[in-house]
């Protein structure tokens, strides 16, 4: 399993800065191919900056021109940027200190732009929000709309990028178990074996009339 800190912000520097494959972006950053592809496409990790994993120390210009020159590489990692990261375990609303608090709304801003599938709970624990500026700056009723502006919340100092990518697939994750539930609910479903019999035996009591539709 990959080590690699904020993978998908590797991920869309990789993609944009280099020619390597989806496998080799997914295996290096720890993701699926899929999972690349939908970042490449805009439809996973919109608006999250890329982040240059070799100013960051933990991948050489080597490793990615030998990944170039051949898809079957896998990249390697700085062995010194490898590290084990703690799960973070916090209860409650996340406190946002007094200089911070003015940038939430733009943070608010970003979510219903880019990520409305993020429920307002959610958002309220990782920005120390309330659901009631949520909702004003939805309804465009905050007291400052007119100067907010959407703004990624890791650039704002209101969360890191691992938290920001752990609630973003989850809310991602919980959308697609709801629209497949959807798709079996919708879908075609098979005619009662009544209305099977009925139109079979209309069938064979009017031999006539579908000879004459033939």
């Amino acid at each position: 399993m990959s080590n690699v800190l904020m993978p998908k912000a590797t991920a869309v520097w990789l993609i944009e800065q280099t020619s390597l494959t989806f496998d080799q972006i997914a295996d290096f950053c720890g993701l699926h191919p899929l999972e690349v592809q939908g970042i490449a496409n805009e439809d996973v990790a919109k608006g999250i900056r890329g982040i240059d994993p070799i100013a960051q120390g933990f991948l050489s210009r080597e490793e990615i021109s030998k990944a170039e020159g051949n898809d079957g590489y896998r990249m390697k990692p700085l062995e010194q940027r490898r590290v084990d990261l703690p799960p973070v375990k916090r209860k409650g609303a996340r406190y946002t200190p007094v200089a911070r608090r003015g940038d939430r709304p733009d943070a608010i801003a970003w979510f219903l732009r880019n990520h409305p599938e993020v429920p307002d709970s959610k958002v309220v624990k990782l920005i120390g929000t309330t659901k009631a500026t949520i909702e004003q700056v939805r309804s465009r009723t905050h007291w400052n709309i007119n100067n907010i502006k959407p703004v990624d919340p890791v650039s704002l100092g209101l969360c890191t990028q691992i938290e920001l990518d752990a609630v973003v697939s989850e809310a991602a994750a919980a959308r697609a178990r709801a629209e497949a539930r959807k798709k079996r609910t919708d879908g075609p479903s098979l005619r009662p074996v009544s209305e099977t019999l009925e139109a079979d035996g209309d069938a064979q009591a009017d031999p006539a009339s579908s000879e004459a539709d033939a």
